[in-house]
């Protein structure tokens, strides 16, 4: 299925970093030729009436006002760059209890085909947020690592496969087929310290299948080496270009060569590029 749906949760304050990061995802639906929808939420907090005053009106104004634009200021940037794009877009802002908002999210996540969320490196809120999109969504996620924002491109040329053989990397697969088809280069990489002839023939056979959808892959095994997989992921990425990884989410491997571990947690926390991942 085409991913002709998008979604993008704007959250948080208006650093730089976070600003740019949005005009990627922006530019990645372009490129996909998709709708992009923006939902800005701020938490509602509320504030104990107090008597103020006349004098200490204008000092409480002030107070309160460098939080009080955050969310127009990101609602802003995703119009700039919607309208710079040319990209259909919609957007829409709430004030909602700050507890309900990853759980909002992840409904208005159930109606896109895929949603790019800009991450904040090792934010405990971001992969809150990341987690339950994951749980209770249903669909796809695109990750865009806001430290790696000014290299990132728009376009996944070079694509990689993070393949351990379960059910929620297959299904990864299959929610990424439209980036992989249209990818340059798609490598299927395994971690395993032995290449065993059962890590062999899954890699294969998923390269098999990949065929038949039009999509010309590799297979390959890099060791773990006594670092943790998600680093060696990112290490592998890095020095191969990779532009996007595919991978499931929160699952141990049924293959005993594999120890996939607390992969997910390390990925989400800093990713090392774009990141597709799914549950």
């Amino acid at each position: 299925m085409p991913l002709k749906d998008v979604f993008l949760p704007l959250v948080g304050q208006p650093r730089e970093p976070a600003l740019a990061a949005i005009e990627k995802c922006v530019a990645v639906a372009a490129d996909l030729g998709a709708r992009i929808t923006a939902l800005a939420l701020e938490e509602d907090v509320f504030v104990r009436p107090k008597v103020l005053l006349p004098d200490d009106l204008d000092a409480a104004e002030a107070k309160s006002a460098p939080g009080a634009g955050d969310m127009q200021h990101l609602l802003n940037a995703f119009t700039d760059a919607a309208s710079r794009a040319n990209i259909r877009a919609q957007s829409r802002s709430d004030k909602v209890p700050a507890d309900q908002i990853a759980s909002i999210l992840a409904e208005h996540a159930r109606f896109s085909d895929l949603t790019l969320i800009p991450v904040k490196p090792h934010d405990s809120r971001t992969e809150h947020i990341i987690e339950t999109l994951l749980f209770e969504s249903g669909r796809p996620l695109l990750l865009c690592p806001e430290q790696h924002v000014d290299v990132l491109r728009p376009e996944f040329e070079n694509v990689m496969i993070a393949w351990d053989h379960s059910a929620r990397a297959a299904r990864a697969v299959g929610d990424a087929l439209p980036i992989l088809q249209a990818a340059a280069s798609v490598r299927v990489v395994t971690v395993a310290d032995d290449k065993t002839d059962a890590i062999v023939q899954s890699g294969t056979a998923l390269v098999d299948h990949l065929r038949e959808h039009g999509v010309r892959a590799s297979f390959e095994t890099t060791k773990v080496g006594g670092s943790s997989i998600g680093k060696v992921l990112g290490s592998w990425a890095n020095s191969h270009a990779i532009d996007a990884i595919v991978m499931g989410a929160y699952h141990h491997s049924r293959l005993n060569e594999i120890v996939w571990g607390g992969v997910t947690k390390t990925v989400i926390g800093q990713p090392p590029c774009w990141v597709m991942i799914s549950h």
